[in-house]
């Protein structure tokens, strides 16, 4: 649909953190959020270390094919903004703050990549993704619980 020009917008929702999903073809056979409570148990961490290299590397892959695809200006990750993250900071301590996010593509120039960014304490993550919709072209003021907008 990207490369066809269908649509610039998709959401894409790997895992639901909050499941109890079990994770057979990686040998995780406890649900997702219960083994996230790990209390430090080596072995529940090391099967949260293998779900999150497995989501890693489909998103290795999703990138790998967007620099491969060709559109008409370039490969589909120059002017992709694509968001990669999760909604909890650390699943053992249950808390929602320092989200891990990253973001992955050009944007059409709108974005330069390989740099680290920490923001402030308690920035809300709506205030990343107001800066990403005025970068995509899409003047917005508010979103959800924003504060302000970011620098990207």
């Amino acid at each position: 649909a990207f490369q066809t020009d269908r649509t610039r917008v998709a959401t894409f929702l790997l895992a639901n953190e909050g499941s109890n999903r079990a994770y057979r073809n990686l040998e995780v056979r406890e649900g997702h959020h219960g083994i996230s409570h790990h209390g430090n148990d080596a072995a529940k961490v090391a099967k949260i270390r293998r779900i999150n290299r497995f989501h890693v590397e489909q998103l290795g892959y999703l990138l790998g094919r967007l620099q491969e695809t060709r559109d008409a200006t370039g490969s589909l990750l120059e002017s992709t903004m694509l968001v990669y993250g999760s909604n909890i900071g650390d699943g053992n301590r249950h808390n929602h703050d320092d989200l891990p996010t990253l973001i992955c593509g050009r944007g059409n120039g709108a974005l330069t990549p390989g740099k680290y960014t920490r923001y402030p304490p308690n920035t809300p993550l709506a205030n990343l993704h107001l800066a990403l919709l005025n970068n995509m072209g899409v003047p917005t003021r508010t979103l959800g619980d924003s504060t302000g907008t970011l620098q990207i």
